[in-house]
């Protein structure tokens, strides 16, 4: 038997490691590592609504730390709903819009954040072109409320970032964000709002493409505005029906799927009148299980959509739910 001396320089080394490497041993060259890709594939889905495409786009996501920011819920409880999550208390969130077409109209329904979240949000544009549906097509934005992650995505570098639709928002919410008056009137972490409803609105008002409404109102043939008033003072949920079938996009009647199904009396800091949006959700949330319609939720995980099921209840007992995702379907859009 004969000793090999194996010296220490670099060279050799790599010669024994490719000496006893299986591919070697096995008669193949070594395969260099493949790096990874760490990005996410183009987020959007599509579904039927009767004679509608509707199409789920991604804005991004942004983690959000829940226990610095729900109410109305013990430091227990929360911890223990997240936890038959699989969650920690800083949750990912999805930020989602919804595409409609109805053949005659392109309507996007809320805008993500554009640049007002950083890196986090903001990939609206290029989700839209990935979905084959450039930003230019689009000819109407309904916009839920007037918070930057729904309405910050309207202006990119001080430009329209979607340069052909008309907005339509609440008149509510118009008068109380874009009026420095009312920043009195709200939580110190929420005064942040009236500069970027600013930033977002102006250029759109300046434009002559601001359109408000008041009350219940069918803006478009089988799309009708439904005022819902309490995360913000003009809060507005729009109900999509065509053919008989219905879809509600209701905006931020949800921020946190794993607590308030079950728990709707929870509320968020970022709630306008934490009171008024909890009776909103709560009303909101019986009658979504009771139709058994599509929902299309801003901040469910994507594409955040799905159904809302009423779980049993005991005599006494406040109402609980549970949320139904879409099963995934190819066959659905044939």
């Amino acid at each position: 038997m004969k000793l090999i001396t194996i010296g220490k320089t670099s060279a050799t080394l790599l010669l024994l490691g490719q000496l006893l490497s299986p591919a070697y041993a096995q008669g193949q060259p070594p395969v260099a590592p493949v790096p990874m890709q760490k990005t996410q594939a183009p987020g959007y889905y599509r579904m039927m609504l009767g004679q509608f495409e509707v199409t789920a786009v991604s804005d991004g996501t942004v983690t959000i730390a829940l226990d610095k920011l729900l109410n109305s819920i013990t430091p227990q409880a929360l911890r223990q709903r997240l936890a038959a999550n699989d969650l920690s208390t800083q949750v990912e969130t999805s930020i989602n819009t919804f595409l409609i077409n109805t053949g005659e109209h392109l309507i996007l329904v809320d805008t993500g954040s554009g640049p007002l979240f950083g890196s986090n949000g903001g990939r609206l544009l290029d989700n839209l072109r990935a979905a084959g549906y450039p930003p230019e097509q689009i000819d109407t934005v309904l916009l839920t409320h007037i918070h930057a992650d729904h309405s910050g995505g309207l202006v990119h570098n001080g430009k329209l970032a979607l340069p052909n639709a008309t907005v339509y928002v609440n008149q509510r919410d118009v008068d109380f964000w874009l009026n420095p008056a009312n920043m009195a009137s709200v939580r110190k972490s929420e005064k942040h709002t009236f500069a970027e409803s600013e930033s977002s609105l102006r250029p759109v008002i300046q434009a002559g493409r601001l359109k408000t409404f008041s009350g219940e109102t069918e803006l478009f043939p089988g799309v009708r505005a439904v005022p819902d008033p309490g995360h913000t003072p003009g809060h507005t949920l729009y109900m999509v029906e065509s053919a008989g079938q219905k879809l509600l996009l209701w905006g931020d009647t949800i921020h946190a799927e794993a607590v308030q199904f079950a728990r709707p009396q929870t509320t968020i800091n970022f709630d306008w009148n934490p009171a008024q949006a909890a009776k909103a959700r709560a009303s909101v949330l019986a009658d979504a299980a009771r139709g058994d319609y599509w929902i299309g939720a801003a901040h469910i995980a994507f594409p955040g959509l799905g159904h809302v099921k009423a779980l049993v209840e005991k005599p006494g007992q406040t109402p609980a739910y549970r949320w139904v995702p879409a099963n995934y379907s190819l066959a659905g859009l044939k």
